[in-house]
């Protein structure tokens, strides 16, 4: 990429990343961009938290072509401290670039030193890279970018020029503003979370975004198979990311006495449990974005079964009533079955399940896997959309691995 279309493409990647509004997924998308800028094989995001820095994201174009068409790389998630040790420590303590011709040649006199574990456990070689320092408005250093092995047209590896690193400092402080926004809102979004979690211990950080991130994987999967077009695709995965988070916010309205009873609901108690559904769309009412559809949709309707067995049907969820033309012969709301189910909630129904109950709560013990995996095999075609069940399974290593991301 020549460096006039390099500055016409920073502009039009500012508007791009800021139309993301989820963290995860901006980071995806930051990392993909910046690699294409410089032609890199690999690359990864450090997020700063508490002084400590958590690797986020990566990618790597090499291993990845071994694996099956889309099956995610996974990777194990890891903190560095913020010192002059580590590559990514350094950057982030000294807020500056750092280019290495080779991780492998770095001087005895450097402080730092690269770590050459997950080369020889993948076999992969780690050669040139640059390293940069993601800061916010008021300069604060908000994560690190890492681009690795950039490539040369043979696609050899070579070493970073200058005209990259200028490029890579650009496209850094335009990525910076937009995660610092993403991390707003994501912060936001969390603090809802906590405000359930107040109410109902079983609302964690934790266990939403295991749900957003179990979303995003059963939707990128369905999307494939229908050849989505890749706007879509990113579009949609933001907005049921975010959602996916807020699926059980509805529950803040549900008095203490059931919200947090051990024991057995009666009936009657169920069916005020059963309105945490109303009263989450509720809060999404009069959208201003699509994003408050979507969360207005997941809430609504993650409850729903393939068979017509969940709740709560087709009810309007602003005055609690059945739909006009929606009602059976005593006047109660019909049931959305099958597709009638929005795509969204089908979806989250089905990760909300397999989270709820791989993962210990304060009323019950985790269920061993064999006994999580049967119930949603089982529940192919009744409870589940069953093909989102039969991409379940094709991505489980992926959701063990988000399980392990988020304990």
């Amino acid at each position: 990429m020549h460096e006039q279309e390099q500055r016409d493409r920073l502009l039009q990647i500012g508007c791009d990343l800021n139309a993301i509004q989820d963290l995860d997924i901006l980071m995806e998308r930051i990392l993909t961009e910046a690699r294409d800028f410089v032609d890199a094989d690999a690359g990864s995001i450090y997020i700063l938290e508490d002084r400590t820095l958590r690797f986020a994201y990566t990618q790597n174009d090499t291993l990845q072509k071994k694996l099956s068409q889309g099956e995610k790389l996974l990777y194990s998630t890891f903190t560095l401290p913020v010192n002059d040790r580590s590559i990514a420590g350094y950057v982030a303590l000294y807020n500056r670039t750092l280019c290495i011709d080779d991780v492998y040649r770095i001087p005895e006199t450097a402080p730092y030193r690269f770590s050459r574990s997950f080369d020889v456990r993948s076999q992969y070689r780690s050669r040139s890279m640059c390293t940069l320092p993601l800061t916010g408005m008021n300069q604060k250093v908000l994560g690190v970018l890492q681009i690795l092995n950039a490539l040369a047209p043979d696609r050899s590896v070579r070493t970073f020029t200058d005209q990259d690193i200028r490029i890579l400092q650009h496209f850094a402080s335009i990525a910076s503003l937009a995660l610092e926004r993403a991390q707003l809102t994501r912060s936001i979004l969390l603090r809802m979370i906590q405000m359930a979690e107040m109410r109902d211990p079983k609302e964690t950080g934790a266990h939403v975004n295991r749900v957003g991130s179990y979303a995003v994987v059963l939707y990128e999967t369905w999307a494939r198979r229908r050849d989505i077009d890749p706007v879509t695709l990113e579009r949609q995965r933001d907005r049921l990311r975010m959602a996916a988070m807020l699926h059980d916010v509805g529950k803040v309205a549900i008095p203490d006495h059931i919200l947090k009873k051990p024991g057995r609901f009666t009936e009657e108690e169920f069916l005020t449990m059963q309105q945490h559904t109303l009263h989450g769309a509720r809060l999404f009412l009069n959208p201003l974005s699509d994003f408050d559809h979507a969360a207005a949709e997941v809430a609504l309707t993650h409850h729903e079964r393939w068979d017509g067995k969940g709740y709560p049907g087709y009810v309007d969820p602003a005055t609690g009533l059945p739909l006009p033309d929606k009602t059976d012969d005593q006047g109660s709301a019909l049931p959305r079955k099958g597709e009638e189910i929005p795509l969204f909630g089908r979806i989250v129904a089905l990760a909300d399940v397999y989270d709820a109950l791989s993962h210990q709560r304060v009323y019950k013990e985790a269920w061993e896997e064999e006994r999580v995996l049967g119930l949603i095999r089982d529940g192919s075609g009744t409870q589940f959309d069953p093909e989102l069940v039969e991409i379940f399974f094709e991505c489980l290593d992926t959701f063990q691995q988000i399980s392990l991301r988020f304990p």
